[in-house]
């Protein structure tokens, strides 16, 4: 049986870039470079040589786009609660 992850462990500023993507309605400014953070500290972050971001959060393997801007777009806000949320992570403790 595996335990749900806690945010507890993550930093505060990891903490708030996941209550911005796990929040409703989607937020439109989450800024790319804390969202790798993120992903860094509740799983695995690899730059492919095409550019892409290979991420590895709990059982699930996806490849990402980094956005144009400094900010993720609604997409990728909804890809990303996702997969944080069938990692086990939530909004509220």
């Amino acid at each position: 049986m595996s335990s749900t992850p806690e945010p507890m462990h993550l930093s505060n500023h990891h903490r708030d870039t996941l209550f911005k993507i796990l929040e409703h309605p989607v937020s439109h400014n989450i800024e790319w470079g804390a969202v790798v953070s993120l992903l860094q500290a509740v799983g695995s972050v690899a730059r492919a040589k095409d550019g892409k971001f290979v991420v590895t959060v709990g059982d699930e393997t996806h490849t990402l786009h980094a956005p144009k801007d400094k900010n993720i777009g609604v997409q990728q806000v909804v890809d990303l609660r996702r997969m944080l949320t069938n990692a086990g992570y939530r909004s509220a403790p």
